[in-house]
């Protein structure tokens, strides 16, 4: 009990030093307040970046997951566990599309076409012609793919399946291009049932609710259906966009140690100002019988005490801005237009996380606690005659 009332004690005390320097205690709050503040919205775009650049690349065309040779039998309403948000039927083939003398490999993704347009992005990306109706024999494809064969809307063309020497006519519907050369010039797609599929079950692209997990549902799909289903999430089948997140969260990281250091330093030399305008205080503490140690205290009960206000103004400026831009987001299009990442929209929403709002305040507290110790030493080492001699 003793300990705590002397806790409080000191914490009086260090308040009423820093409302005594009111004016230099509101500079360095301010910039505290604008550094955290900052960095939580820089940190929840930084998060929106990474949002954006996944939903674009699964709402394009593959999905938050992937599936794989599932039974026949299996409907998709068996798929719809609690978190997915739709789940899309597909017959993907492989084979050759031919036109006159020119002929390429290609994937045949037979589709319900109004399902596929509503989800995914494939239908709004169409250039020349138009999208696929629920009529069989028609065909689109990417742009890339229409320029190595010479086709146009409209045009007929050839697919031959490799598991099969029968060739089937299709009629060019339209052409699509969503600026992905993997995409555009691998992938057609026609309407479901328009070529005979092999006995190797159907693929599926399954979207997930805001904030549900890939790994949690794969886990659920696993105990639903035999081994023979594969389930693949976008990180293992777009390990280039999981490792660019990673990097987009490292290199914040840095971006918060390296201010926070700058903003440290700053507090560290504003403080040693402080205590030497106020040294003839400290040295009658001193000369008082204040210990070295309680000195110490005080000088970071100090810190604190301002880091503490300041930084929860700043979560709170911070917080404000992040969902004040949130709601319209951040139009990037005219800086992402040639980016594969953001194929479908260039709009940034802010979105905050623990990463985007807790970790500016506290590495602004830990680097607070490092700065007090310089001006604490500068003090606590002092004996009292020798700073009343100095005044």
């Amino acid at each position: 009990m003793k300990t705590i009332n002397l806790m409080i004690f000191w914490l009086r005390v260090a308040f009423l030093f820093l409302f005594r320097s009111l004016r230099s205690t509101g500079i360095l709050s301010l910039m505290l307040v604008t550094a955290v503040a900052a960095l939580i919205f820089l940190s929840a775009l930084a998060v929106g970046v990474n949002d954006a650049m996944i939903r674009n690349s699964v709402s394009l065309y593959s999905g938050h997951i992937s599936g794989f040779n599932i039974p026949y039998e299996t409907t998709k309403n068996k798929l719809m566990v609690p978190g997915v948000a739709a789940v899309l039927k597909r017959f993907n083939i492989s084979g050759n599309l031919v036109k006159g003398n020119k002929t390429h490999e290609v994937t045949i993704s037979e589709i319900e076409p109004d399902k596929e347009y509503r989800v995914t992005a494939i239908g709004k990306k169409v250039v020349e012609g138009a999208y696929l109706t629920e009529t069989r024999g028609q065909i689109l494809i990417g742009q890339t793919l229409a320029k190595k064969l010479g086709v146009n809307p409209g045009d007929e063309v050839r697919f031959t399946p490799s598991f099969s020497a029968r060739a089937i006519t299709f009629r060019v519907a339209g052409i699509y291009r969503t600026g992905i050369d993997q995409i555009d010039g691998d992938i057609a797609f026609c309407t479901l049932g328009s070529v005979p599929s092999p006995s190797t079950g159907w693929s599926a692209a399954v979207f997930l609710e805001e904030g549900v997990k890939p790994g949690d549902i794969i886990f659920a799909y696993r105990g639903l259906l035999p081994d023979s289903a594969q389930f693949k999430s976008w990180e293992t089948l777009m390990p280039d966009l999981k490792q660019l997140i990673d990097l987009n969260y490292i290199s914040m990281s840095i971006v918060i140690l390296l201010v926070f250091g700058v903003v440290s330093l700053g507090i560290a030399c504003a403080f040693v100002i402080i205590i030497l305008k106020n040294i003839r205080e400290y040295g009658i503490l001193k000369a008082m019988g204040v210990t070295s140690g309680e000195t110490l205290l005080l000088i970071v009960f100090e810190v604190v005490l301002m880091n503490i206000l300041a930084s929860a103004l700043g979560i709170i400026i911070g917080m404000a801005l992040s969902l004040l831009v949130q709601q319209a987001g951040i139009d990037l299009t005219a800086f992402t237009s040639q980016n594969r990442y953001f194929a479908v929209s260039g709009i940034i929403y802010p979105r905050l996380t623990p990463f985007a709002w807790g970790v500016p305040p506290v590495l602004a507290f830990l680097f607070s606690l490092i700065a007090s110790i310089w001006p604490a030493i500068l003090v606590s080492r002092r004996r009292a005659a020798e700073i009343l001699r100095i005044i």
